[in-house]
């Protein structure tokens, strides 16, 4: 096996709305890429104050009553993230040209196939430890872990004032891709659960997305893929407009935490198998349609073929199973994320759910329908979630509250959209299963009940 350019050969995905988002502030220091959703504007702006104040920055309330308020509140906190782990950063290598001991510590967590480890070791060897040598080394060779963006793309909410509908810019996710492509981020946005043609022809209006004089992008595009044939129909499409794809991340889901987009009976070892195969077929056939869309553009079109990443994450469990990946499959990287749910110093999740985790049986995990995408998610038995859900069914007061509506997608009571989830559906819904109820069967009457109150909110 050749040696990684990177400096570690694992990332750490999204998981959930909060659990990755302030990962990178934790881990990008050490050259660790991690993945925070944008969706959860109110989220973003409350960790904007938190961090603000913790590292003595001016922090200005970006309120509901400004003007494109979502998109601004992430742009604002992806601003701070990144000044927070550039200045991390800075001060990291200056600790390692200063400290043997240190350097030895960071050196024992790379993987051996690091080039940077084999050329940083060397000076260790021998014995030439002059400050400027290591400094140098470092300014040239150490960079800090990537601060990527996830958006699933379904959650792209219609959003009304007053019942009026706003622009379509306004919905949910476009208004989180503004907001990542006006950050002063060079890194990803990772496109989750499908394609949206309607979000991915809005990448056309932001520069950052298209290579520059010198075939560089300042902004990149990662498409979680579940087979090969996903991944040509959906690079083809965003190439067509101009758009290459840097990476495609792909994801089991049979064995993946969180939703469950199960392919059709194929494993993930011969789907990886037709990316190792095919890759420079799809680089290729890719690159050609990208020409011509530039051109038609008048965008200067790269001669060569963009870099292209093949990575993928999903139930890995060993290192072993992690180096069998990289070897056989040739992939660029693994990513681990519920491993990192029980790690305090990556991860956001509160001790009650890290213990819970931690103490966990196979018996104690299962595939539910708890999603109001409608699409199984796994689960695990004693949530607080779980808990509070089972109190307002025994009070007959089954539902959430829904104070987001990031998932209010049904338009089955009308255009401005509810979540299958929330209390008001779920009455409606039960009010209908009352009506019939003797005209069904106890047991179906039952059946039908626990169908209807078993989404749970997942915002």
């Amino acid at each position: 096996m050749t040696l990684s350019r990177s400096l570690h050969t694992f990332h750490i995905p999204v998981m959930g709305l909060a659990y990755t988002i302030d990962s990178p502030i934790r881990v990008a220091q050490y050259g660790i890429s991690s993945v925070i959703s944008i969706i959860d504007d109110e989220l973003m702006e409350k960790m904007n104050a938190f961090y603000s104040k913790k590292f003595n920055l001016p922090y200005r309330e970006i309120s509901k009553k400004a003007e494109d308020y979502r998109a601004k509140r992430i742009t604002s906190y992806l601003n701070l993230v990144d000044s927070i782990v550039k200045d991390k950063f800075a001060k990291f290598k200056a600790e390692l040209s200063e400290s043997k001991e240190t350097l030895e510590k960071f050196l024992a967590t790379l993987p051996n196939t690091s080039s940077f480890k084999e050329g940083l070791s060397g000076f260790l060897n021998e014995g030439t430890l002059l400050k400027d040598n290591i400094k140098n080394y470092l300014e040239t060779h150490l960079k800090p872990g990537d601060i990527d963006v996830n958006i699933m793309t379904k959650v792209d909410k219609d959003n009304f004032v007053k019942g009026d509908p706003l622009p379509v810019e306004f919905n949910d996710a476009h208004a989180s891709l503004r907001g990542f492509a006006e950050s002063d981020l060079n890194s990803s946005v990772v496109l989750s659960a499908g394609m949206n043609p309607r979000l991915y022809s809005y990448f056309e209006n932001f520069k950052d997305f298209f290579p520059n004089s010198q075939g560089q992008l300042t902004k990149k595009i990662i498409l979680k893929v579940s087979d090969y044939r996903s991944a040509t129909i959906q690079g083809r499409f965003l190439a067509k407009k101009g758009l290459w794809v840097s990476e495609y991340r792909i994801e089991s889901g049979l064995n993946c935490g969180g939703h469950a987009f199960a392919t059709e009976g194929f494993l993930l070892g011969p789907i990886l198998e037709e990316f190792k195969n095919k890759k420079e077929a799809l680089i290729q056939d890719t690159h050609e349609v990208l020409v011509k869309a530039l051109d038609q553009k008048g965008i200067d079109a790269p001669q060569q073929p963009l870099d292209l990443k093949i990575t993928v994450q999903g139930g890995v469990g060993t290192a072993s199973e992690h180096e069998f990946l990289l070897e056989n499959y040739q992939v660029d990287s693994v990513g681990w994320g519920t491993p990192f749910l029980l790690v305090p110093e990556a991860t956001s999740v509160d001790k009650q759910t890290r213990d819970l985790l931690a103490k966990a049986q196979e018996k104690d995990l299962y595939l539910s329908g708890i999603s109001p995408l409608g699409v199984p998610f796994n689960t695990i038995k004693g949530t607080t979630n779980e808990f509070f859900k089972q109190k307002r069914i025994n009070d007959n007061k089954a539902g959430s509250s829904c104070p987001k509506k990031f998932l209010a997608l049904s338009k089955e009571f009308g255009p401005e959209g509810i979540c299958t989830a929330s209390k008001k559906y779920q009455d409606v819904k039960l009010q209908e299963l009352e009506s019939k109820k003797f005209e069904v069967s106890q047991n179906m009457y039952e059946n039908a009940k626990a169908k209807i109150t078993e989404k749970a909110c997942l915002c």
